[in-house]
């Protein structure tokens, strides 16, 4: 309790008596003014857990289910693009009417799905969005209807043609749309993410102008507060570091997912396309010259030829076999002039230093980021001419990726996953990624990893998993 003015006399100075007064209503007030300070901070602390409670739950809850509902629109919208470009190819044996029954599985499943999706829908979607996303539907369905109308009348060439013109592009449209709306539900999560994080934060500044006004049991409840902060912080730092586990764990999964559907298509399916190859070469070598069993045997080889580079091309997409079998060097020999093929993109190639072999784990590991970096060039930078430079040093193996374009937003609207795999990927190996703007402009991406790192990378995996 603070003491009266007249109170307060120098040194020496002798102090009249105070009046007698009873100590009980200051005692009282006292007591009264800690009990409503310990009940007001209490309701307080209480609200914002409530409201974190309700964020969580009410918020988080919802977009996840939300986001569940679009993910099964958007697999279903597959599923129909599938079915369309069957229908249009002229391989297809089968009348369009018999893609009827497929067609309507697939509407009632959609149906379904767009009706949880409503209810589920976030508070921050516009009525305009949802009657968009409603109307585009039965316009979709629709054109459909009109399609299988045409097609039960025996009109197969304009049908196909209706859906070139019609249903393909509003499958695309739709596509577009549910994967926008997912796109939202993860901003949503995002800001309410920080929005947990304010309350948080402002959880711990009301703690410490609370214990710089109240008595020695009002500093005693704020004690407890902050260590009971300082526990959830502990705890979101601990989420966050497992967060970064999963997406190392997730990263080396996917890898090795994708070396072993590279492995299946470039073996298994790259072998018995080439059989069948053969063997129609054989049996077309057997029919008579000019007959159309020997124009219709070549027309099948030439089937199995396209499809069997399609099968290498998306063998080479997923996992190149050439970093296994020749090395990172080799392998940036062979993708970087693609890359210039197919973006239009002039690239400069620089190696620099005594070449060493390079693990085949970190080498995918470099693979993937001087992929996303040169991928980043191309959507985003809007640069026509692009460097990369390989530095093989004594004690580090040093990758920069440099362009002459718009460069990194300084607040962006949302936060790439790509960069964030960067990352993760710059982690496993010990190494470090930068993202800076050279003074010339643009972006810099320097990737640095330790050279014992690099060499031995796979082999210490191995040799744990072994353990």
């Amino acid at each position: 309790m603070t003491l009266p003015a007249w109170a307060l006399y120098p040194r020496g100075v002798s102090r009249p008596p105070p009046p007698e007064r009873s100590p009980t209503f200051g005692l009282i007030l006292g007591l009264l003014v800690t009990f409503a300070a310990v009940l007001a901070y209490s309701a307080y602390m209480s609200w914002q857990v409530t409201g974190l409670r309700k964020l969580q739950t009410e918020l988080v809850d919802r977009n996840r289910r939300d986001s569940l509902q679009l993910l099964r629109i958007q697999n279903d919208l597959n599923l129909l693009a599938v079915a369309m470009r069957d229908m249009v190819s002229s391989d297809e044996p089968y009348p369009l009417t018999a893609w009827s029954a497929q067609f309507q599985r697939i509407r009632t499943d959609l149906d379904d799905a767009m009706r949880l999706e409503a209810t589920f829908a976030p508070f921050t979607r516009t009525p305009e969005q949802s009657a968009f996303l409603t109307s585009s539907f039965t316009q979709f369905w629709d054109a459909t209807d009109r399609v299988f109308a045409l097609a039960h009348e025996g009109k197969e060439q304009e049908a196909r043609k209706q859906i070139q013109l019609s249903l393909q592009e509003r499958q695309a449209a739709l596509s577009t749309a549910v994967a926008r709306l997912l796109v939202q539900n993860s901003e949503n999560e995002e800001q309410a993410g920080q929005r947990i994080v304010q309350i948080y934060d402002r959880v711990r500044r009301q703690v410490y102008v609370f214990l710089a006004a109240t008595l020695l049991a009002i500093l005693l409840n704020g004690v407890s507060l902050i260590r009971w902060n300082r526990s959830l912080f502990a705890r979101l730092a601990e989420i966050s570091e497992r967060r970064s586990e999963l997406a190392q764990k997730l990263i080396s999964t996917q890898e090795s997912t994708l070396r072993y559907i590279s492995r299946e298509l470039h073996d298994e399916f790259g072998q018995i396309l080439t059989a069948i190859g053969s063997m129609l070469r054989r049996a077309g070598s057997h029919a008579p010259e000019g007959s159309t069993l020997r124009a219709d045997l070549q027309e099948v080889l030439v089937t199995v030829q396209t499809t069997l580079e399609s099968v290498r091309s998306l063998s080479q997409a997923l996992h190149p076999v050439m970093l296994d079998e020749a090395g990172l060097e080799s392998t940036l020999d062979w993708y970087i002039p693609n890359v210039e093929r197919q973006t239009g993109i002039a690239i400069s190639y620089e190696k620099q230093g005594e070449p060493f072999a390079v693990d085949g784990a970190a080498g995918v590991h470099v693979y993937r980021i001087l992929q996303e970096a040169l991928n980043n060039v191309a959507r985003h930078s809007g640069a026509k001419q692009a460097w990369v430079r390989l530095r093989f040093l004594r004690d580090t193996l040093e990758l920069d990726v440099e362009d002459r374009g718009s460069g990194f937003q300084e607040k962006p609207s949302r936060r790439g996953i790509g960069l964030v795999a960067m990352r993760e990927r710059a982690e496993l190996m010990d190494g470090q990624i930068s993202f800076t703007r050279p003074p010339q402009g643009g972006t810099l991406v320097r990737l640095i990893v330790p050279r014992e790192k690099a060499e031995s990378y796979g082999k210490e995996d191995q040799s744990v998993a072994r353990g």
